[in-house]
């Protein structure tokens, strides 16, 4: 089964790990990705606003999840991704993958992030504490990450 959901309201990653894990016997392993409002020190950010095109983001991240379910032998698939203005420490995305093998889980967990740094349509705009701000770049680092998987895995 995959999951999806983008929303502004946090979530319980612990309650999202209990809803994979519950009613399957058949998972040998759960991997988990938990990310968060990063604060920077040399320019202490007051929140960062995530914003989204409504329809298309899901698609994309369906795509995502189906293409790492076609990939590796998963169970569930979970993905939650928030919007809105996040202070630091709050945290951004879930993605929670339930396999009968743990290499499986973690492959498809770090698929699923590596595409969605680089390819779900999603715009983040830092506001800093001394009142500058911009809009986040994709960074090289992600982008050569996901290269990484075109081809095989």
């Amino acid at each position: 089964m995959i999951s999806i959901s983008v929303q502004e309201q946090d979530f319980d990653a612990g309650e999202e790990y209990r809803q994979l894990q519950m009613g399957n016997t058949d998972i040998g392993g759960i991997a988990i990705f938990t990310g968060q409002v990063r604060d920077l020190a040399d320019n202490p950010l007051k929140f960062m606003r995530l914003e989204h095109y409504p329809g298309m983001t899901e698609k994309s991240l369906q795509q995502t999840a189906d293409q790492a379910a076609e990939r590796w032998p998963t169970i569930d698939i979970r993905i939650i991704h928030r919007i809105g203005d996040l202070a630091p420490g709050e945290q951004i995305v879930f993605v929670g993958v339930s396999s009968a093998h743990r290499d499986a889980a973690f492959s498809a967990c770090e698929f699923i992030m590596d595409i969605l740094k680089t390819s779900a349509p999603f715009w983040k705009k830092e506001q800093h504490v001394n009142g500058s701000s911009g809009w986040v770049d994709a960074k090289d680092a992600d982008q050569q990450r996901a290269e990484r998987w075109q081809g095989g895995d």
